[in-house]
């Protein structure tokens, strides 16, 4: 199954709720999540803003997994730094290689990190899988967030989706080609991968702009405006 988030975002139980609502409860369960030092806080909210997103809003848990997948992953390896580069203190373990040990700061540093992005993740995935980005950009425009950073904001939205789709079908071409067949053609098939996927990124970002200039382009995109409801 393919994660659509846009799809996702426009068929859910709480897509129509006030879109100002899930922005303003976002932000706020986001600040006090960071700026409490409190690991039960952070797991409370895990839990409450998932059963939110799976038994409320009715999302999958398999889009749901998907969501957390790629942020864990880049979570998984700066905890890991933290865990066994970072801090000072008493040392609790020693690996016995090149002196690499763990210390009671570095294993603090590492597990409050862990928590603590593991509490956000689920307040973000509330926004995102719930509101359609035209609503959310909408809003910012409203709240007088500068266009600019508006803009940006959709541009990065539409090309991170065409960053995706574009690894998704080289994937698919060279699984076909049995090119994950084995670990060294897998690695291979990697290096492949990650260096044509720079060029592609460089081309369709060029396409772009040549979309935008066909289309009258001067300097401002237009953003959605949902129609005043008539009493």
């Amino acid at each position: 199954m393919k994660f659509d988030m846009d799809y996702i975002a426009h068929h859910n139980a709480l897509t129509e709720t006030n879109p100002y609502f899930k922005l303003f409860l976002t932000i706020i369960l986001l600040i006090v999540t960071l700026a409490l030092d409190n690991l039960y806080f952070d797991v409370l909210i895990f839990v409450v803003m998932s059963i939110v997103i799976l038994a409320i809003a009715r999302i999958s848990y398999k889009s749901y997994l998907k969501f957390l997948s790629l942020p864990m992953a880049f979570l998984v390896i700066t905890c890991f730094f933290l865990l066994f580069f970072f801090g000072k203190g008493n040392v609790i373990f020693e690996t016995g290689i090149w002196g690499i040990v763990i210390t009671d700061d570095s294993w603090h540093y590492a597990v409050y990190t862990f928590m603590r992005v593991m509490a956000c993740l689920p307040c973000l995935g509330f926004l995102a899988l719930t509101t359609p980005i035209a609503k959310i950009l909408n809003c910012l425009r409203t709240l007088k967030v500068p266009k600019l950073m508006v803009e940006i904001a959709l541009l990065m939205y539409n090309t991170i989706f065409i960053f995706l789709n574009e690894i998704d079908t080289m994937q698919k071409a060279q699984d076909s080609r049995l090119g994950y067949n084995s670990y060294w053609s897998s690695f291979k098939s990697l290096g492949a991968l990650a260096s044509t996927i720079f060029l592609r990124s460089l081309d369709k970002s060029e396409t772009l702009q040549f979309a935008l200039d066909s289309r009258g382009y001067s300097g401002e995109l237009p953003v959605y405006e949902p129609r005043k409801k008539e009493n």
